[in-house]
């Protein structure tokens, strides 16, 4: 197999980035391509949804949890602070007039 040098440096530089990446798979048998469209539908998933599982779930790591740290920063730094509670207590009321 014969790779040009920007093949080279694409493949290089895209295993170096931190965002993910995008695969193109070509040469799909007919019947993957049926079973995964079926999945697709039977769960109500984007055929992208049901190939990325498929993916993961054949490398191994389907069930790895996935670690959030979008609020990290947050995290520990309540404040208490009583003029706030105050101003929030009318939210704790419920208008009964409302729910029927």
């Amino acid at each position: 197999m014969r790779l040009t040098v920007q093949a080279l440096c694409g493949y290089s530089a895209g295993m170096k980035k931190k965002h993910k990446l995008q695969y193109t798979v070509r040469q799909v048998p007919e019947e993957v391509d049926r079973k995964l469209r079926e999945q697709a539908v039977r769960e109500g998933a984007s055929l992208n949804y049901v190939v990325l599982d498929a993916l993961a779930s054949s490398a191994g790591v389907k069930d790895n949890p996935v670690e959030f740290h979008d609020l990290d920063a947050l995290a520990g730094s309540w404040v208490e602070e009583k003029a706030f509670d105050e101003a929030m207590k009318a939210f704790d009321q419920v208008d009964e007039d409302l729910w029927k």
